[in-house]
């Protein structure tokens, strides 16, 4: 059957089935809690009352959140750089790039946190409708229009058209869900759903009908532009094609998924194992009706009666499953560390003749720097078409910091760690554990006793500069 305009196509609805995983890790535990048994299945012959109370009271361990966090925000602890091929008025915009105060290296930031979650986002760059008001650049100029930025995020991409122009793919249709607002009533707003499409040169408007099943109805007719191509461009996790990417921390969301179903678990026996139960052998049963048999009152004054050779006591949990989740737990948050770490492995690129590089180190990379690298491209492109906009000859080139990876895993991981503390996502404490657990300080050292001896021996304050050189 022919997709209709609010559809998503094959493409789109293979990569969305990754991201409600994603959704429910970033949203924390009030949505993994909300999601239910999507990610938290209810036992067999479990009480609907039992499994709400068990859900009610799980909380997220929020591994995948934020090693987002970190990882995405690598190339970022340095200020992006625009080259000086970028013309000077771009410069400028960039200072407030989507005219919402954000500038291009805030704005990028999110935007590689959202590629790096979901796989695939875009930007749409856009130029404001100013009809007769303005017919030459000037007018423009003196009015304060020009291009600006808009983020287009993982779920807003429903499907595209391409073709081959010259050996290059290009976009010769793209649709975009979008949000509309209007007004209800005195002082609130509701939103309407509408599809962007936007095809090389025009765009036209969508909106959906005043009940679900209405058709969908043409708002805004073909409107032509002064560009003779898609003004959008993907950004991409891990690339798997053209418009088609993936999350490269997806195994990391699964296996933070598992750690919260282990959680549940390690809670729910950790209250079994707190409360003993009281049991009484060789007395008689009360009937159903409560009656008869022996009776028991418990309480500080109580004196309770047993027959002949009977016995009462508490009956508690030997403690080894708990030990058992325990290490369980542990495994797995380390399992989550390393994982997120792989992405700082510095891996052997394609073999290539001489001819094709001369430099070894062009295949030794992490598959961050590769993202990044490949983030650049895009940015690149970005500014090609903010220049297009107001025809400009070349919009010039963006840097991002890329001096980062680690030769091997362990070496990755303990990466991971300081940067989590760094960011204020870990104690001191957990940072230097982990970092005994991976060989890098002495499995004897006590962590609570360390953090007390820096805190009483800080480190010396750096020297003021007085241009004489340091013995």
């Amino acid at each position: 059957m022919a997709l209709k305009v609010q559809d998503q196509s094959p493409e789109v609805a293979a990569m969305a089935a990754n991201w409600p995983i994603v959704e429910a890790l970033l949203g924390g535990t009030a949505a993994m809690r909300k999601a239910g048994p999507a990610f938290l299945p209810q036992w067999p012959a479990e009480e609907q009352k039992s499994y709400k109370a068990r859900l009610e009271t799980a909380t997220l361990f929020p591994a995948f959140e934020r090693t987002v966090s970190v990882m995405s925000g690598k190339p970022f602890s340095k200020q992006l750089t625009l080259g000086k091929d970028v013309p000077k008025k771009i410069k400028t915009w960039c200072e407030d790039v989507d005219q919402q105060g954000n500038s291009l290296h805030s704005f990028c930031a999110d935007l590689m946190a959202e590629a790096m979650g979901f796989g695939l986002c875009g930007v749409l760059v856009d130029y404001p409708q100013v009809g007769n008001a303005a017919r030459t650049q000037l007018d423009e100029k003196k009015l304060g229009v020009r291009p600006y930025l808009v983020f287009m995020r993982h779920g807003q991409i429903l499907g595209w058209k391409t073709k081959l122009v010259g050996g290059v793919t290009q976009l010769t249709q793209l649709r975009i869900a979008e949000m509309h607002e209007v007004e209800d009533g005195l002082y609130g707003v509701a939103y309407k759903k509408r599809v962007r499409v936007l095809t090389p040169g025009y765009f036209e408007v969508w909106e959906e009908g005043a009940k679900p099943d209405d058709p969908w109805i043409q708002v805004v007719p073909p409107t032509a532009t002064t560009l003779d191509e898609i003004p959008f461009v993907p950004f991409y996790g891990k690339k798997k094609g053209f418009m088609c990417g993936v999350s490269p921390l997806l195994n990391l969301a699964y296996l933070n998924v598992k750690h919260w179903q282990s959680q549940s678990d390690q809670d729910t026996i950790m209250h079994v194992a707190r409360v003993p139960v009281l049991v009484m052998t060789g007395v008689d049963a009360p009937s159903p009706d409560g009656t008869g048999g022996t009776q028991l009152e418990v309480g500080a004054a109580a004196v309770v009666r047993l027959p002949p050779d009977a016995d009462m006591k508490y009956v508690e949990h030997t403690g080894a499953a708990i030990e058992a989740g325990e290490k369980s737990l542990e495994k797995l948050e380390n399992q989550m560390v390393t994982t997120g770490a792989e992405l700082l492995v510095i891996k052997p690129g394609e073999q290539k003749s001489a001819t094709q590089s001369n430099n070894d180190a062009e295949g030794n990379k992490c598959d961050l720097l590769r993202m990044t690298e490949t983030f650049e491209d895009s940015l690149d492109q970005v500014l090609q078409l903010m220049a297009k906009w107001v025809k400009e000859a070349q919009g010039g080139h963006a840097s991002l910091f890329k001096d980062f990876g680690a030769a091997t895993l362990s070496d990755a991981s303990a990466q991971l760690i300081l940067s989590l503390r760094a960011a204020g996502l870990i104690s001191g404490e957990t940072t230097l554990r982990e970092q005994q657990r991976r060989g890098t300080l002495a499995a004897d050292l006590d962590p609570v006793k360390e953090l007390q001896a820096a805190k009483d021996d800080p480190p010396p304050a750096p020297a003021a500069a007085t241009g004489v050189p340091t013995p």
